[in-house]
């Protein structure tokens, strides 16, 4: 069990890292002058040599050579590239065009489509309160279909592959240092290949938009390594109960971006939508917090039952002697 020091010091680094992705809209923001899929490019480009640092620093590589003589982590780690690749995509989409709240709204619903998954794929079996805030979550989905006058595809499609992303990992079995850098190296070389290719039809930016501009592009891959590792630290010092609570720091800082700092449009049925995911998260963390608690106190009375039995044990171990 982390000491009371360590849980601190976690969520420390879990609110720089739920804090640092909740502001990402504001340098992507910067780049908005150039084209996404360029930019979803150099952030993979630049990402390898970041991680490249970040191994050397740690001394992180016994994991590489593992890996290589297993065919099928290999593939499960292309696709949660591929996954993530998307994800970054249609977020670094999301701000050139001005949908940063319903970009937030994605990373809402995340939590509802990892259970769906659950449900589907891993056969797990949900709590009532459980299936009510999916229920309540499918019902928002309807409402902001009504709101934006069709079905939010972006943000299903963020909570989607983000979700996809979030069940390769646990499959893949790579802590994420080590996971980020296996990722950012399957994206590096088709990456490169089309940075190259924008170059030699005069469309890349990278060299024609300034030092300044290709400065913000190189430091993508910093961008994108620090909250990982800000990340991973809070993981091991909090409780998976905590860690779930602060990943809802993020959509609420974009949210809270798109509307008074982007000034995106936000009419009564969008507000109604978001109300109704905000309802069934609400309903998800009292029920994974009562669930907890249940579990604790299952804990201590088995641990009172235990030594109250190892007390008679020995009393009547003495009784007989």
């Amino acid at each position: 069990m982390p000491s009371a020091t360590d849980q601190r010091t976690g969520l420390l680094y879990g609110v720089a890292a739920y804090g640092l992705w909740g502001v990402l809209p504001l340098y992507w923001h910067l780049l908005e002058s150039t084209d996404p899929g360029e930019v979803l490019a150099q952030r993979m480009v630049w990402s390898l040599p970041t991680a490249i640092v970040l191994l050397a620093v740690l001394r992180r590589w016994s994991w590489i050579r593992p890996l290589l003589r297993q065919p099928k982590r290999l593939g499960l780690v292309a696709v949660a590239a591929a996954a993530i690749s998307l994800n970054w995509g249609l977020f670094i989409w999301s701000v050139s065009v001005g949908k940063v709240l319903e970009s937030s709204l994605g990373y809402f619903i995340n939590p509802l489509v990892s259970i769906a998954f659950g449900v589907l794929l891993l056969r797990e079996r949900l709590r009532p309160a459980q299936w009510a805030a999916v229920g309540i979550g499918a019902t928002a989905v309807a409402v902001l279909s009504v709101g934006y006058g069709q079905v939010p595809w972006l943000s299903i499609g963020l909570a989607l592959c983000f979700a996809v992303y979030g069940l390769v990992k646990k499959r893949i079995l790579l802590d994420g240092v080590d996971s980020f850098s296996a990722e950012t190296a399957v994206q590096f070389l088709p990456a490169m290949g089309f940075l190259i290719y924008l170059s030699a039809t005069g469309e890349g930016t990278f060299t024609t938009g300034g030092v300044g501009h290709a400065l913000l592009l190189a430091v993508s891959g910093v961008v994108t390594a620090v909250p990982l590792i800000f990340f991973g630290s809070a993981a091991v010092r909090l409780p998976l109960s905590t860690v779930g609570l602060l990943q809802y720091l993020a959509p609420a800082l974009m949210f809270v971006l798109g509307l008074f700092a982007f000034h995106e449009e936000m009419p009564p049925e969008r507000w109604a939508g978001f109300a109704l995911v905000w309802a069934a998260l609400c309903v998800l963390t009292w029920d994974a917090l009562r669930t907890r608690r249940r579990g604790r106190e299952e804990l201590r009375r088995a641990a009172a039952r235990a030594a109250e039995a190892g007390t008679a044990d020995v009393t009547g171990t003495a009784d007989v002697t």
